[in-house]
């Protein structure tokens, strides 16, 4: 049961971390159709929820950015990929455990910084390498002649999320800016990064109701349903694993129990002789019961969290990134989700040996001593 919680909860937190280090955790854009994922139209910069939106608590940052498609084109291959710009005031604490290379560019320095981070795939495919220089086109709505950008390889990332690896280059907002011929004062849109990813729906409500109405909110969740629903689909499977288990256990319980209930006719039928009731000896087996479940508990929680520290730290369990977008198991363990687990645990099967312990109840001091 630890090592499903533990699994499937960090399975969730990593991807879930994945993605917003790509986009944020809520997305404010231009009110329209746009599904494409590209800048089509620019919002001002200048909003009074930016650099500090002070109208809703519980967030950590908001960070400017803007996308536009392209080609790069080598001396023996090319490739489709998406320019994502970002100015100095973008948080990268998401980012950074991904960079395997090189490192982030600095984009607050005077001039249109030329260096970009590129993933560790298209990299491979195009055979690049830390401060190689290449070339790419982009085109433009208002222009059928393709612009010319070079880009020098600042830094190489490995995300492991192959939609994004192959997809996104990250680079200075102001280099788009010029693509599209903006002002400074334009952008694409803004990222919301929250203090708690729980509170995204509320967050994502009340962002809309504090931003111009020429704006739209959306959430990563709404951006990518097709993930988080099968990342749901992680919480019944969870769910279902510690009924079955909890079950078992129980009916393992209930048959101890009830052959230690009959092996000691004798002790309960002289106790009730000597004047003891039913529910004091009820209390007696449930206490020894709740001991030997506490000895399980123990041993389990000692099998258990060794194995889960031990992947967490040395990642001998490999998952394909194809499937499951992570290379290895990740992990998340949680003090609080580990005392529930127990605390639940025992209460559950202690619960389902009210039953067996009413055989006490049934059993005669007459015949019992009479026979035995």
């Amino acid at each position: 049961m630890l090592i499903s919680i533990a699994t499937g909860m960090g399975l969730q937190h990593k991807i879930r971390e994945k993605i917003s280090a790509f986009s944020g955790h809520i997305i404010i854009s231009n009110y329209d159709t746009n599904k494409s994922g590209l800048t089509l139209e620019p919002i001002p910069l200048k909003q009074a929820f930016y650099p500090d939106f002070k109208q809703v608590e519980g967030i950590k940052n908001i960070q400017a950015f803007a996308t536009i498609g392209g080609i790069i084109r080598t001396e023996k291959d090319f490739e489709g990929i998406v320019l994502k710009g970002v100015d100095s005031l973008y948080d990268w604490t998401l980012f950074k455990p991904y960079i395997v290379a090189g490192k982030i560019p600095a984009f607050n320095t005077r001039k249109v910084n030329d260096s970009v981070l590129i993933s560790q795939t298209v990299a491979n495919r195009l055979n690049l390498k830390l401060h190689d220089k290449f070339n790419t086109f982009f085109l433009r709505k208002d222009s059928d002649k393709p612009q010319l950008r070079v880009f020098k390889i600042a830094g190489i990332y490995d995300s492991g999320f192959d939609d994004f690896d192959k997809m996104y280059l990250l680079g200075d907002l102001r280099m788009i800016q010029k693509l599209y011929k903006w002002k400074d004062s334009l952008t694409g849109g803004f990222e919301v990064i929250l203090n708690d990813f729980d509170q995204i729906n509320e967050k994502t409500a009340e962002i809309y109701e504090n931003i111009p109405s020429t704006l739209n909110t959306q959430s990563i969740i709404e951006k990518y349903p097709l993930i988080f629903n099968w990342l749901q689909m992680f919480d019944f499977n969870i769910l279902l694993i510690l009924v079955i288990i909890i079950f078992i256990a129980g009916l393992n319980m209930i048959t101890t129990l009830l052959v230690m209930i009959l092996e000691k006719r004798q002790f309960i039928a002289i106790m009730k002789v000597l004047g003891s009731n039913n529910r004091r000896l009820q209390k007696i087996f449930l206490i020894q019961a709740a001991y030997i479940i506490a000895t399980g508990l123990f041993f389990g929680n000692l099998i258990g969290l060794g194995l889960l520290f031990l992947q967490q730290r040395f990642g001998f369990i490999h998952l394909d990134p194809e499937t499951y977008y992570v290379k290895t198991a990740p992990v998340f363990i949680s003090l609080k989700y580990i005392l529930l687990l127990n605390a639940g645990v025992l209460i559950s099967i202690l619960l389902m040996l009210l039953l067996p312990v009413l055989v006490i109840g049934k059993i005669s001091p007459v015949k019992v001593l009479k026979y035995d």
